[in-house]
């Protein structure tokens, strides 16, 4: 279900844990900094997982957090179950930020939060592939998108996390 705020923020979105064991709510995270991220195990990009579990791991103490979605709306690039997926992530890139069970982002399925994310930024910031990332602010609010070649470690990305970090 979602719900989205008077202001249109995106406190009003929740996804299943890859689990199946609970809801993520970006509620829940209200006062914290997120980065969601589409994501795919067999993807030219999968490196990027490293990445994120890096920048992660750097700034969670400040209130920052990694939200990845599987997806396997590109290139059929995400085949794997839920379970593989966990697997896949915690076997090779230590992955621990929270994820979502595998989801779609961009068409007539795209989940709701996709849908919101691009009209909100507008023409051009729907995801175009994997790896594709959403920066929102402690306060809810959109606050830029960076396309699949954006690095985690890039400076552009990280300038943007510790800008958003200091308000």
């Amino acid at each position: 279900m979602v719900t989205m705020t008077a202001s249109g923020q995106s406190n009003g979105f929740e996804f299943e844990a890859i689990d199946h064991q609970s809801k993520i709510r970006l509620e829940d995270f209200y006062g914290r900094v997120v980065l969601v991220v589409n994501t795919a195990s067999e993807c030219g990009f999968t490196g990027q997982y490293e990445g994120l579990e890096n920048l992660y791991q750097t700034y969670k103490d400040r209130g920052f957090v990694v939200i990845g979605i599987p997806s396997n709306d590109f290139g059929g690039q995400e085949p794997g179950t839920n379970d593989q997926i966990v697997s896949f992530c915690q076997l090779n890139y230590g992955v621990s930020f929270p994820m979502t069970t595998k989801l779609h982002v961009k068409g007539k399925e795209a989940d709701p939060f996709y849908v919101w994310a691009k009209k909100k930024l507008g023409f051009g910031s729907g995801p175009k592939w994997n790896f594709h990332k959403y920066l929102i602010s402690r306060e809810g609010e959109l606050i830029d998108y960076f396309n699949s070649t954006t690095k985690p470690d890039s400076n552009h990305l990280i300038k943007a996390i510790e800008q958003a970090l200091q308000s």
